[in-house]
């Protein structure tokens, strides 16, 4: 299993380090299977602020994949809609214990010089914390 680092808009690094936010949308998941998610607020936060670890991936219509899971979305409906807008299959990662970092990390601790614009597969080894 992969640990993946994800760029994530602060107002959804809120929901997910605070835990109503249960699934990160993606239009398309990581070809290997993810065991853990390392969560890198995107500007103006600009840091790597926690980790999450990954229960299962979904993936189906768009509309049967929110009425699945929008009690735990974090997100409203019409900003969902606006992200899937033109696609035929919507993905989610179902986020279980969640590691918000004492201390937020930059991109260099992980050996990353410049934000991702999915994502980008990391090695363990990096990491100083585990879930």
């Amino acid at each position: 299993m992969e640990t993946i680092l994800l760029s994530i808009k602060p107002e959804y690094v809120k929901e997910i380090l605070s835990g109503t936010k249960q699934y990160e949308y993606r239009r398309r998941l990581a070809s290997k299977p993810v065991s853990k998610i390392v969560i890198y607020a995107t500007d103006p936060l600009m840091q790597v602020v926690g980790e999450v670890q990954v229960l299962e991936t979904l993936s189906g219509p768009p509309s049967a994949l929110w009425e699945q899971t929008k009690k735990y979305a974090g997100i409203c409906h019409e900003k969902y809609r606006l992200y899937f807008a033109g696609c035929g299959t919507a993905c989610a990662y179902r986020l279980g214990a969640v590691l918000k970092y004492a201390e937020p990390k930059q991109l260099s601790n992980f050996n990353i010089h410049q934000p991702p614009q999915s994502f980008v597969y990391i090695s363990d080894n990096i990491q100083e914390h585990t879930l």
